[in-house]
């Protein structure tokens, strides 16, 4: 049994030191001393009275609890997830979100243990629907020869003929040569104006929030520029317009062109979510534009107008940091997927163009260059599923594919093959899951914390994680039960900036997080901190800045801390949580701070070993896995930069 009783008692006492750490800005800037957004007046119309100072601390704007969902849910519109059986739609995916019970596509009932406050359905927009046509044999679809042996795979069901139809899908999408049949205006229309509906009747403001959206899906080569595309709007904007696929143009500057399109023509609001860039073979924080050319300033200010966030972690590995960018981070090595789909050679320079915070590096080292940085991103998680069930539980883990589901082999099940790279089922990541920091569960709100980046990933716990950074913070601003109005009165919140350092001042940060009652407690707290030298040349270094155990936990000579230990029974698939805190808080302050130098701050968080997905199928199946697959995880929570400019 998890040891759990004393840490809800400790999570229910401290709830509202976290929870209410969080205040609404209409956007992030340095201006310090004021507290940002005024709540809502009652609903009965009464009028607070002129000159009567308020004694509710809660009434100021506070959100309540940070906003947890998933914005990359693949459904069977998807064709690769229909051909690898997923038969739920659009409608199961926000059923099994909002906390109802489901039927897998494979015959199993499923429930989140909590549900979800939002949803991104995000269905691959190149061919949209055309696999469930196929398979309903539409009779415009079957005048294509390829399309019917496309559909005679499709009725076969098979795991052979449904590899052998996704390498013949996956191929005429690099090639270009989908058949003409798929992209039947008509049909397409009809499917997306389905999804437009069915997202409407899921969408519940202040309860559940459904967001309208699809995935733009660039594979050039096999390099995956992937985006997720989200409309602010409901159906009668949304609705105007077709999806822009990849089909349209591989290039992102293209799509950006039709965002700008779509809100001239609409009046709407539109922004894209960059996916994990570890398949991007280098290209995802390139020095170059799609078609070769050198970033500009305009470049960098247009990509970041309209994606204002990455997807540092999913389904498909960490997209965080890897060990060779960053070999002294002994978190570095998570989850990590690092093949090339397109053959490029493993090299250092390439993974700089994939990890996230390489990525930010580079950002600042573009910036010094052409004057605006193009990867001032920030963080999210989410799923990748193709399931259309957004599991990012350990314990609860539905895989990536419908074929893919619990079984006693799906640990060295194939999910696919593309040229000499195999995918098998071991390496399958149960990660994340986007947060949020909203004034209430509503697609304006969560929207707009999106645009400001006051966001952060978490790989599938849902701890709660705030992050302020001004000039000001003293350490007695830990010991108070609302930081978050101390935050906003000194400093700004994670995607928030810093300029002009006053003299002789070094920045300090407030970061509080508090576990996850079903998960594990916190080892740490540490900041990731990115700088630029005087020669333009970008650095890092992690700072452990608080941590469970203090009392016997030293920073050693080589600057690591002591570890936190393990308490994983494999043989049960359990832990104890008799090691690790609860909650973490603390201010800490730039030791090696240079006013001159531009640099970024992040804080992540990390939990105690607990068991992997691949532990609890052993012990559910009772069955003996290889040598080579992972039986404990670490989860952990990345927030959104603070950066740091001296003009």
């Amino acid at each position: 049994m998890k040891s759990i009783k004393f840490v809800i008692c400790c999570c229910a006492a401290l709830f509202l030191l976290i929870a209410g750490c969080s205040q609404e800005q209409p956007e992030t800037t340095t201006e310090v001393g004021k507290v940002q957004g005024e709540a809502k007046q009652p609903e009965s119309g009464e009028v607070k009275k002129e000159g009567v100072a308020d004694y509710s601390p809660y009434v100021k704007g506070y959100p309540q609890k940070v906003l947890f969902g998933d914005t990359h849910v693949h459904t069977a519109i998807s064709n690769d997830a229909f051909g690898a059986g997923n038969r739920l739609g659009p409608e199961e995916a926000y059923r099994f979100a909002r906390g109802d019970v489901i039927v897998t596509s494979h015959g199993e009932r499923v429930r989140l243990n909590r549900p979800l406050d939002f949803l991104v359905v995000a269905d691959h927009a190149e061919a949209y629907g055309a696999f469930q046509q196929i398979y309903a044999a539409n009779p415009k679809m079957m005048t294509d020869a390829t399309v019917r042996e496309w559909h005679e795979l499709l009725k076969q069901g098979t795991q052979e003929s449904n590899q052998k139809l996704a390498e013949a899908f996956a191929n005429s999408m690099l090639n270009k040569s989908l058949p003409k049949v798929l992209f039947d205006k008509e049909t397409m229309t009809s499917m997306w104006e389905k999804h437009l509906d069915v997202t409407e009747k899921y969408n519940d403001p202040g309860k559940f929030t459904a967001f309208q959206g699809y995935e733009w899906s660039s594979t050039p080569k096999g390099t995956n520029l992937h985006r997720v595309v989200i409309f602010k709007d409901g159906a009668d904007k949304a609705g105007q317009i077709l999806p822009f696929s990849a089909y349209d143009s591989e290039d992102p500057e293209d799509l950006w062109n039709f965002f700008d399109s779509y809100q001239k023509q609409t009046g709407g609001d539109v922004l894209s979510i960059a996916h994990n860039g570890n398949w991007s073979s280098g290209t995802m924080f390139d020095v170059k534009t799609f078609p070769g050319e050198p970033l500009t300033k305009a470049y960098a200010e247009e990509r970041m107008r309209w994606e204002p966030l990455y997807e540092v972690t999913q389904m498909k590995g960490d997209g965080e940091t890897h060990p060779l960018l960053s070999p002294d981070d002994e978190f570095a090595d998570y989850e990590t997927w690092d093949t090339s789909l397109s053959g490029v050679p493993l090299t250092v320079e390439r993974l700089k163009g994939e990890y996230g915070r390489a990525g930010l590096k580079r950002g600042l080292e573009l910036e010094e260059k052409i004057g605006a940085n193009p990867y001032k991103f920030g963080m999210i998680g989410s799923t990748d599923t193709h399931t259309s069930l957004a599991t990012a539980d350990e314990d609860n883990f539905f895989g990536k594919l419908s074929h893919m589901e619990p079984d006693k082999y799906r640990w060295k099940h194939i999910i696919g093959k593309l040229g000499e790279f195999t995918l098998l089922g071991k390496d399958m990541v149960a990660s994340g899951y986007a947060a949020v920091w909203a004034t209430e569960n509503t697609r304006e709100a969560i929207f707009d914390a999106m645009k400001r980046k006051e966001t952060y990933a978490t790989t599938g716990p849902r701890m709660l994680v705030r992050f302020f950074g001004g000039w000001d913070f003293e350490a007695e601003d830990a010991n108070t039960r609302l930081p978050g109005e101390t935050g906003y009165k000194k400093g700004v919140p994670m995607g928030g900036d810093l300029t002009k350092a006053p003299k002789g001042k070094s920045p300090t940060f407030l970061v509080a997080a508090l576990k996850d009652i079903f998960s594990g407690n916190l080892d740490r707290i540490q900041i990731v901190k990115g700088w630029l030298d005087k020669k333009g040349k970008a650095y890092e270094k992690v700072y452990d800045v608080v941590w469970s155990n203090a009392a016997k936990r030293k920073i050693g000579k080589n600057g690591k801390l002591t570890p936190v230990g393990n308490t994983v029974d494999l043989k049960k698939a359990t832990w104890t949580n008799t090691i690790g805190a609860p909650d973490l808080i603390t201010v800490w302050k730039d030791p090696d701070f240079n006013p001159d130098q531009k640099a970024f701050y992040y804080a992540r968080v990390i939990e105690i070993p607990t068991p992997r997905w691949s532990a609890y199928d052993a012990v559910r199946y009772n069955t003996k896995m290889g040598d080579d697959v992972l039986m404990t995880t670490t989860e952990r929570a990345y927030t959104s930069p603070i950066w740091y400019n001296p003009k």
